[in-house]
């Protein structure tokens, strides 16, 4: 073992041996509840999710002859302004470079 990490080893073991023996059970109680209560917490997440899912598929499928040329159509106009912008922001730009 080097001897640095034996003198960081043997300084950990001595700050635990500094802790009064509560204060390591309330860390360790502390550190249960929260890693419980995450845990507890990511399952409800993943269960509503897939509640979710299984309701909104069928809805997705009723609905994608609406929603499918919906987006389309708004991905398009987007597509749009952002070209015109950027077209009339190049032109100003090169308008003032002329200027200039």
């Amino acid at each position: 073992m080097d001897p640095s990490q034996q003198h960081g080893s043997t300084i950990h073991q001595q700050q635990q041996q500094s802790q009064p023996r509560s204060y390591q059970v309330v860390k360790a109680a502390t550190a249960a509840t929260a890693g419980g209560s995450m845990l507890v917490l990511s399952g409800l997440i993943l269960a509503a999710t897939v509640i979710v899912l299984t309701i909104a598929t069928p809805l997705l499928v009723i609905f994608s002859p609406v929603l499918v040329p919906a987006l389309v159509t708004v991905g398009l106009i987007t597509t749009g302004f952002l070209a015109s912008g950027g077209f009339g922001i190049a032109a100003i730009t090169v308008l003032s470079w002329i200027y200039r």
